[in-house]
């Protein structure tokens, strides 16, 4: 049997905007293939099943994400400024983005986590990734003289992981832009003060 070639990111990114839309549990198999223009075969054979698809889509999304955090934080500008600029993207994506839509990693944690023990383990470990980079980038405003040193780094950086994930899940009932912005000024005039 030979295997099917596709663009396995492109099928990835896909499957996270299917999974997105509706949630793992009401995305069919047919939603699946309509989305990455797979035949039922190809994901199996490539994936195994709908949950080896929502695993690699997670992991695609971690390192989407991942990269967008470097590119944001490693342009040269200060430290505090880059925090501004990735607290106004993800307010942009927030308007963007269809309200029956959340981040990938919101939903799973909502829908799948708690019956699937690997799942809830993976997602931990990729937030935890995520608040270890935000703190690391807070030591280095410390670092640079942007920050004041007194300040705790971890704390700071667990305060605006709750925040950017409580303004994603406002989004969704009060999507107002000016609202949004504000909420999102707000967090970083909390972690800067």
């Amino acid at each position: 049997m030979r295997n099917a070639e596709f663009d396995r990111e492109q099928v990835l990114r896909a499957a996270m905007t299917a999974f997105m839309h509706k949630g793992y549990t009401k995305t069919s198999m047919q939603d699946l293939t309509q989305a990455t223009g797979l035949h039922p075969g190809s994901i199996y054979c490539a994936f195994e099943n709908k949950r080896g698809l929502l695993l690699a889509a997670i992991e695609q999304y971690r390192l989407d994400r991942e990269a967008q955090f470097a590119a944001v934080f490693s342009n040269g500008h200060p430290v505090l400024s880059n925090l501004k600029s990735y607290l106004d993207g993800i307010v942009k994506e927030c308007i963007s983005c269809d309200a029956a839509q959340a981040c990938l990693l919101t939903k799973a944690l909502n829908e799948v986590a708690e019956q699937d023990e690997e799942v809830q383990q993976i997602l931990s470990s990729h937030l935890d990734s995520w608040r270890q980079g935000l703190a690391a980038q807070l030591r280095r405003a410390q670092h640079n003289e942007e920050l004041a040193k007194d300040k705790d780094a971890e704390h700071l950086a667990r305060y605006l992981v709750m925040g950017i994930y409580g303004l994603r899940t406002y989004a969704h009932t009060h999507p107002a832009p000016d609202t949004l912005q504000q909420l999102a000024e707000q967090l970083y005039r909390d972690v800067c003060a």
